[in-house]
């Protein structure tokens, strides 16, 4: 049997999914170091890129840090975690991933804020908002798709990635590929695989929804809006002494 038989077998068995140190509970240490990441790196990322995006200072620097992230393998934090007090397992992956995640969420952040038209705002603070009031009721709404954006681009990046906690000593998917690696078992191997790429699939289309629902105002409805438009405008008046 080829390796994808095997790996069909193997995730048709319901013995593999609710054993001990199967694929459910290796798939709730995955979506658990996952979730921690991203929530760590958006609790950092999202007010340094409010402070940053609202004042139009810092894009420079930023640009520096996203450029610098995406050229730091996750891989080589995690080999001098290792060598360090952070050491093994679940804590170093969740570190190094918040790391990884952190780019893309403070990049996005800054720009929708940004972004964020100058005479809206003014016009806001003229109607007597304060500051605070104008980024939670004015620029947070507007900045809001792209700020998600961010933390989906994170996510299915951090879930994508953290099968690399197998290689040192934690728990998730990757453990099923790294078993699978150790046994010289194809099957495993691909099975591994398929359930990983299965959850950044879902993870981005949750994300999706959820920045559906967030998402304020007719942007939900882009399609309905045009077609609003569309059926409220008037014909234009004939030319004299054309027939009508």
């Amino acid at each position: 049997m080829n390796g994808f038989g095997d790996a069909v077998v193997y995730l048709n068995d319901p013995f593999n999914w609710t054993r001990r140190g199967g694929i459910l509970q290796l798939l709730g240490e995955h979506l658990a170091v996952s979730a921690v990441a991203v929530l760590a790196a958006l609790v950092l990322a999202f007010p340094v890129g409010v402070a940053l995006g609202s004042a139009g200072r810092g894009g420079g620097g930023i640009v520096v840090l996203s450029n610098v992230s995406r050229a730091m393998p996750t891989l080589a934090l995690l080999t001098l975690f290792a060598v360090s007090p952070i050491g093994f397992g679940n804590r170093a992956t969740t570190i190094a991933l918040a790391v990884f995640a952190f780019p893309p969420i403070l990049t996005n952040t800054f720009v929708g804020f940004r972004g964020v038209d100058a005479d809206v705002r003014e016009a806001a603070r003229a109607m007597g908002l304060s500051g605070g009031q104008v980024i939670r009721r004015v620029d947070l709404p507007l900045a809001l798709p792209l700020v998600m954006t961010g933390v989906r681009t994170a996510a299915v990046q951090v879930v994508a990635t953290a099968g690399l906690a197998a290689l040192v000593g934690g728990g998730g998917l990757g453990r099923i590929v790294n078993l699978g690696f150790g046994q010289q078992n194809y099957g495993l191997i691909i099975a591994g695989a398929i359930l990983i790429a299965a959850l950044a699939l879902l993870t981005e289309l949750a994300l999706v929804l959820l920045s559906w629902a967030v998402t304020p105002g007719p942007r939900r409805f882009p399609f309905l809006q045009a077609r609003a438009r569309a059926g409220t405008a008037q014909p234009e008046p004939a030319a004299a002494g054309m027939p009508l």
